[in-house]
């Protein structure tokens, strides 16, 4: 085949396209059921493998490394190619990683409800699982930097370094942290003890935040969005000092999750440092994004896909400004174990990770089936829905959190505390109903994308892109 009829390798970007939807259904779902069993117990059915416990660390599987995982193999493929003027390298290493993470996802599906879990908060899944991601993200990072290395342009857009920087660390980051001595096939024993063992685990937990859940869907972002609103990126320097930035100082961020505990206090306030030194970098992402809109506001009134994605950047700011001060220890004094946290964690799960998804999905699809859209309107429906789902969801956990806060340290004059445990959850109920509502609205969306999808690509069919011939050299 010679380089003028030369096409690229869209059949993966595909499966994890579509996939991406699915999981995200599933995922969703789940967090719903949980979240109606924190206001009607009664939901669990007294069955042990519906039980809160069970289904929590399934939810946060399915909706980071499923739905998200999905979105991130699907763009930094489709991505990598595009901005390298080249084929995936090794394709069928590259199918591998779909059929392996797909494997990952169902063993999780399974093992999770039946109780089967490593308990490190993000890295649950028992030791042979951890051995499957290994492989599957090893050979992530060949395709991925094979293509890189057999580009055809001199020039390595910004995404794809946001989108190696991801591969790298998580790979480091989950060889240290599911490091067990196994005891049998179903369970181990962390390789580190006490304190260790949660410095480690936090380590690992806020930089898959960091790098999984930022650092990847900024690579999303740098390129989709500018696609999205025909305009190039705001600042392309910003953007490279924005990735260092971020690359140095995420990973110290860490200990700020472990406040208040038996961490030594000169660990807790490095990471209390370092997380407030985070916000500068982190704004500049943002301001980045949303400045590439400069001189083409006025698409935002046709474009509903536009509108996901800058209402996802925006997300990407508030969450980036919320961390740093939930992470100086005197705020982080009232914050800490309440709902405050669970509402900053999906103000950027749901605002900034699964907006981005799905706008990057919307742009991706139709191409990849050679079509328009289904429905333009559908996406602005689901635009919408979504949104007043997540600010009920996050306003009121912010609002439950900050008065589970109060009321746990509110103390009489002899001393004694005001309130009794039992007061607090009780008075949190109905903060519980409105997030169940919330959750079920974003549910909701996910279904009517569900919808316009399949139209959309009942109605394409499978397309290869040809790559354009290498320029001349001058």
């Amino acid at each position: 085949m010679n380089d003028e009829t030369m096409t690229y390798e869209y059949k993966v970007v595909r499966q994890f396209a579509i996939m991406t939807i699915v999981w995200g259904i599933v995922g969703m779902a789940v967090g719903v059921l949980i979240a109606s069993q924190m206001a009607w117990p009664v939901m669990n059915f007294d069955t042990p493998w519906l039980s809160f416990g069970r289904l929590r660390p399934l939810h946060t599987n399915a909706v980071v490394f499923a739905f998200g995982g999905s979105a991130l193999f699907a763009c930094s493929y489709y991505v990598v190619q595009r901005t390298c003027h080249t084929r995936l390298f090794a394709p069928k290493l590259a199918a591998f990683t779909f059929w392996g993470w797909m494997a990952v996802i169902v063993s999780a599906v399974v093992t999770l409800p039946l109780g089967y879990t490593s308990s490190k908060e993000y890295a649950e899944l028992e030791w042979p699982i951890d051995i499957l991601i290994t492989l599957v993200w090893v050979s992530f990072a060949v395709v991925f930097f094979g293509t890189i290395a057999k580009r055809r342009v001199k020039h390595i857009y910004v995404a794809n370094w946001f989108f190696g920087s991801f591969i790298l660390t998580v790979a480091i980051l989950h060889l240290v942290n599911s490091a067990a001595i196994p005891v049998s096939w179903f369970k181990s024993y962390s390789a580190y003890a006490g304190v260790q063992d949660a410095m480690v685990q936090w380590w690992y937990g806020h930089n898959a935040v960091g790098f999984f859940l930022t650092a990847g869907f900024l690579g999303i972002m740098y390129y989709f969005l500018p696609k999205q609103a025909e305009r190039p990126v705001y600042s392309y320097r910003l953007s490279v000092v924005h990735f260092w930035a971020l690359a140095f100082t995420y990973i110290w961020a860490g200990p700020h999750h472990l406040h208040y505990t038996a961490l030594p206090d000169w660990t807790q306030s490095l990471g209390m440092v370092f997380s407030l030194i985070l916000l500068a970098p982190s704004w500049g992402g943002m301001i980045n994004g949303i400045m590439t809109l400069s001189g083409a506001w006025e698409k935002l009134r046709s474009d509903p896909i536009l509108k996901f994605m800058i209402v996802s950047v925006s997300f990407y700011g508030m969450a980036t400004f919320e961390g740093p001060m939930m992470a100086i220890k005197t705020v982080n004094a009232l914050s800490h174990y309440t709902d405050w946290t669970i509402g900053h964690v999906h103000s950027g799960a749901l605002g900034w990770v699964a907006f981005i998804s799905i706008g990057a999905m919307y742009y991706l699809i139709p191409r990849l089936f050679g079509t328009e859209i289904y429905s333009k309107k559908l996406i602005e429906t689901h635009f919408w829905i979504a949104t007043i789902g997540i600010v009920l969801y996050i306003t009121s956990m912010w609002i439950s959190g900050v008065m589970q806060g109060l009321m746990w340290r509110a103390i009489n004059a002899d001393g004694t505390l005001t309130y009794s445990f039992v007061e607090s959850v009780q008075a949190m109920h109905p903060f519980y109903i409105v997030r169940f509502l919330g959750g079920l609205m974003f549910l909701i969306g996910m279904l009517i994308m569900a919808y316009n999808v399949f139209k959309t690509v009942a109605k394409g069919k499978p397309v290869e892109a040809v790559i354009p011939a290498p320029a001349a050299e001058h």
